[in-house]
Parts: structure tokens; sequence; C-alpha cells
């Protein structure tokens, strides 16, 4: 949301750039003499993976710091730790629950910091999503879009929201008690410089058949476990299976990743020939890089 499109397309651009670049085993060094701080309250595979080799490769040095290492909100105010980490390091990564840790980080730290995910956001992630949806259809405004599952997530509030500022119709279906949150959905909609649309169904029969992409994430996020039984049965009549898949011929599936087979899809679909998801995780790294670079003026 603190972006316009244009600037997002400025992003994408250096992201299918950097990827080229790795693609040709060119290694410009850009980060080289410089650190950055990998703040870390939850788990991580693709996050933690995707900013130390972008950062590592191209000769600078992260450093991975779990809510176990320092005294973050703990003995030590978000605001002392942000000061502190911000004239030791270049540019600081935080993933974390509370969307108001990463904002403190941001208005103290006096450098650049990366949401890296917050119980409210994943922008890194959508910004993987766009680039690997316009890798598979060569553009993005006009493409329609479909996310099926927990529509007031974190997952799809970004993508959502990346989706309307590049020009995608964009469709959630889900629960009614998991639908993006009407404030979110309102901001979208009184933003004239997004050209892309955003609507919300509550059943599976709505999926157009035009859509060129569908995407679901877990059922229980991070901090949820003790609502499974409950997630599950409202979000079992959105799992994604080869029917679904072909209701829309030309779909490709995605999902954010962990995955859990059974559950917000069928392993018959993410193993199947649709699926981009492995592209997609990659393209983590890539989009990565390129909000790195361009926040350090590197590009």
């Amino acid at each position: 949301m603190d972006f316009t499109p244009e600037e997002i397309r400025y992003l994408l651009d250096l992201a299918h750039r950097v990827k080229q670049e790795q693609a040709t085993a060119e290694r410009p060094q850009r980060f080289r003499g410089r650190t950055l701080a990998m703040l870390f309250e939850k788990r991580s595979t693709r996050t933690r993976a995707a900013f130390e080799t972008a950062f590592g490769e191209e000769g600078g040095h992260p450093v991975f710091l779990s809510s176990a290492d320092i005294q973050l909100g703990a003995k030590e105010t978000i605001e002392d730790t942000a000061r502190v980490l911000g004239r030791m390091f270049d540019i600081i990564e935080f993933r974390g629950f509370c969307h108001k840790t990463v904002e403190k980080l941001a208005r103290h730290a006096g450098v650049p910091v990366m949401n890296g995910l917050t119980d409210q956001w994943h922008p890194t992630q959508a910004l993987a999503d766009l680039l690997t949806i316009e890798e598979h259809t060569g553009a993005l405004e006009g493409v329609v879009s479909v996310y099926c599952g927990d529509g007031r997530n974190n997952v799809s509030n970004s993508l959502l929201v990346g989706a309307a500022a590049m020009g995608l119709h964009h469709h959630v279906i889900c629960p009614r008690a998991l639908a993006p949150d009407p404030d979110l959905l309102a901001a979208v909609a009184a933003r004239q410089d997004f050209p892309g649309t955003v609507t919300v169904h509550t059943d599976l029969e709505s999926l157009p058949p035009e859509a060129r992409v569908i995407y679901t994430d877990v059922w229980v996020s991070m901090g949820e476990e003790g609502q499974e039984a409950e997630r599950k049965a409202l979000l079992s009549p959105f799992q994604v299976t080869d029917q679904v898949m072909a209701q829309a011929p030309e779909a490709i599936f995605l999902h954010c990743l962990p995955a859990v087979r059974g559950n917000e899809m069928t392993a018959t679909v993410i193993d199947g020939p649709a699926s981009r998801v492995w592209d997609q995780a990659e393209n983590r790294k890539h989009t990565i890089k390129a909000v790195m670079l361009a926040s350090l003026g590197l590009a």
C-alpha cells in the first residue's frame, strides 16, 4: 500500500534483471562490504534462505538473529534495538508477529528496514507471486487471478494489494468468516492509481473459467495452531483439487509454502503439471535481492 504501481513495476523489472544475471552466473558483488541484520521471531525456510543467499552471493555479510539471540522487545525496547542495529548494519530485515514491530524498527533504525513477514502483511511474497505470474502469462494487466482459502491472512492481504496495483482482476474465494478486512478492500478501491479489481466470493462455483492463476495457502498459520480443527471445518469446502483446476483450464497453481498436502490442496495439484510453486519459491530470492538493491541505491 505504500508503493505506486510504477514503483512496483520498477522492482519487478529489477527482479527480472537479477534473475537473468544468476542464470548467466553473474555475481556483480554489489553488496560487498555491506551488512544485513536478519531478525526472526518466526521460523522460516524460503525467507531466510532468500535473504541470506541474495545478500551473501554478492559479497555482503548477512547476520541471523533469532528471538533467542537478542533482546528485541524483552529486556530492551524495540526502539533501542533499532537504534543500535541501525548504527551497525546497512539494512535490516524483520520476520515476526506484530506489524507494529517492523514499523517501529523502520522509524528508529535510520537504515532501510524490510518486512519479511508479519501477521498483517507478506509483501516480499507478493512480489515473488507477481513475478511468477508475469513469467507465465507474459503480462500482469488484465490477468484474472484467484486466491482460495483464508482470505484475511497476510499472504492474501499483500497479494490482493499487489494484484490491484498491477492491473489484475483478482478474486478471493473464502468463507464469509475469513473474508478480507472491509477496511482493506475499501482502501484498495479508493486508490485511483490502482487499475486492477478485487472481488470476494464465498463458494468455489464462482471461480472464473478465464482465470490464469489459482493460489492457496495453509489453513493454519503460525501462531494459530490451537484453531486447527475449527479452520479445517471452515476451509475444507475450499480445497484446491484437480476438479477445481479443471474449472479454469489455462490456470497455473501457486502456493507460498510450506504446503500441507490433503488440506488446502491435493498432492496431485501441487505436484501436477499446472504447478509453478517451485518457480515461485525461487523468485522469493530474486525479488528480495531487487528490493535490497533498490533500498540501498545499488541498482
